[in-house]
């Protein structure tokens, strides 16, 4: 591949990689995206790009993740705001319901898995672990399933498991209350 000298295209590509992304980037990755072979030249345009984006831009962002990689994405805060306008979810909602699952009960085996979720679920843990969200370790005979980084950061979810638990529960629990007020029943009546 070709040095990059141009800085304008060198931001270019890399707001290109990260836009086109849709997931965290370690450094290294946008290094080869910019093309200038440079740790510090590139460093010094993410610096530009997000102060731009967030002068620019009032729903988007590109922010520096614990682990040091960088991702573009929506701030939280407009998340709800566009879920009826996302093309196509990430996961079918029985998939969701099952990482949900298995991020709340982690580590759990694949035996209770079943039990709870039914035989669906063979499916749904090959194509969370081919997306790299769980994985698994064998005990015996059994597989015990939690979740993985990438899942974490793919979420935006940071903390460890326990954490992660209570943030789980406290959201649950305020989604049933929020049910729980939009459940009386509305009288229609008709006139001819």
């Amino acid at each position: 591949m070709t040095k990059i000298e141009n800085m304008d295209e060198a931001t270019a590509r890399i707001e290109a990689a990260l836009y086109s992304a849709g997931r965290p980037l370690r450094i290294e990755d946008i290094i080869r995206a910019s093309g200038t072979e440079s740790r510090t030249k590139t460093l010094d345009l993410l610096q530009s790009i997000m102060k731009k984006t967030k002068t620019a831009f009032k729903a988007l962002e590109v922010v520096i993740l614990p682990d040091g990689s960088y991702v573009m994405q929506l701030k939280p805060e407009y998340s709800s705001t566009v879920k009826r306008y996302a093309s196509k979810p990430v996961l079918p909602n029985a998939t969701l319901k099952t990482l949900s699952y298995i991020a709340y009960m982690q580590p759990i085996s694949s035996k209770q898995l079943v039990e709870t979720r039914g035989s669906g679920v063979y499916s749904h843990l090959k194509e969370l672990r081919q997306l790299d969200y769980i994985s698994h370790q064998n005990v015996g005979r059994l597989k015990i399933y939690s979740t993985t980084e990438k899942f974490q950061k793919y979420f935006g979810i940071q903390g460890d498991v326990e954490d992660l638990k209570q943030r789980l529960f406290s959201k649950v629990r305020k989604t049933a209350s929020m049910s729980r007020t939009n459940t009386t029943p509305q009288i229609v009546t008709e006139v001819n």
